[in-house]
């Protein structure tokens, strides 16, 4: 697997700790994980820099709010307006690194940081993949529910069945899910890291995600979902698709919330595929 490099970008009143593959100067995209207590970019996505290498220069930041980004004191309080923070930290996080175009894949609330980042400055977006993405007016699972109040019982054992929920057989993925939960547990307890996940999920306006608002995001997009998603039902992904204008749906089967890790081949060549324009 090809090295991944880590680095602390500094922005302002943010910073972001930022995971780079490939060679700059090629295509690049920027992959967004989703959330969840003790979430970091390396934990979503580091088997897909190390495939995607050869492809693209491809950036993996830590959000505002997450891991060992920045965590602002006091936070945005609910989803839309810190979204629109770490929308504002992209931009510049961009600017920084002299991009002026970008592909985006974004997972779950990462997807949601996608959409409103094309919205914001379409000029700036060349595709999206959105992989289980969140925003839809679908009611919440039970399981996404357990992901917002984590902090009601902050254990090991919550931890290790929240990750499990987050695939459709996790005996097919061996290790990894334990691995996953170990390096997440230490970062959710860490103060910052719940202060910033309580503020997010404080009560707020809905995201501008009628169908007239997507109706704006003209890029081209991939949208991607496990059928067997328990995190956020495949409906939400019909919604996007139904009303993104040049959108295309890929449903897989036996698959869960994290497509990247339970199905990694058929994921990669899917999103090679698109990202070079053969889809």
């Amino acid at each position: 697997m090809s090295a991944i490099a880590a680095s602390d970008v500094k922005l302002g009143a943010h910073r972001f700790r930022l995971y780079e593959s490939g060679k700059p100067g090629r295509e690049a995209v920027l992959w967004l994980h989703g959330s969840g207590p003790g979430v970091t970019a390396l934990t979503n996505w580091e088997d897909v820099l190390g495939t995607f290498a050869a492809d693209f220069h491809n950036l993996a930041p830590d959000l505002i709010g997450f891991g060992d980004s920045s965590h602002p004191d006091p936070p945005p309080q609910g989803l839309a307006a810190f979204t629109e923070l770490r929308i504002d930290a992209l931009l510049g996080l961009l600017d920084e690194q002299g991009l002026e175009r970008v592909h985006l894949v974004g997972n779950s609330m990462g997807g949601i940081v996608s959409v409103q980042l094309a919205m914001r400055a379409p000029e700036r977006v060349a595709r999206i993949v959105l992989m289980g993405t969140g925003g839809a007016p679908v009611p919440p699972t039970p399981e996404l529910m357990k992901l917002i109040t984590f902090y009601d019982d902050p254990t090991r054992e919550a931890m290790a069945d929240l990750v499990r929920s987050f695939v459709y057989d996790p005996a097919c993925v061996g290790g990894d899910l334990e691995k996953i939960a170990a390096a997440r547990m230490p970062v959710a307890l860490r103060p910052e890291v719940r202060r910033s996940h309580l503020a997010t999920f404080s009560p707020g306006p809905p995201l501008p995600f009628a169908p007239q608002d997507l109706a704006r995001v003209a890029h081209p997009t991939l949208v991607v979902h496990g059928r067997e998603d328990r995190i956020i039902p495949v409906a939400v992904s019909h919604y996007f698709a139904m009303h993104l204008p040049d959108a295309r749906l890929y449903v897989m089967p036996h698959a869960g919330h994290w497509l990247q890790l339970e199905h990694p081949l058929a994921f990669a060549n899917l999103v090679r595929a698109f990202l070079q324009g053969g889809l």
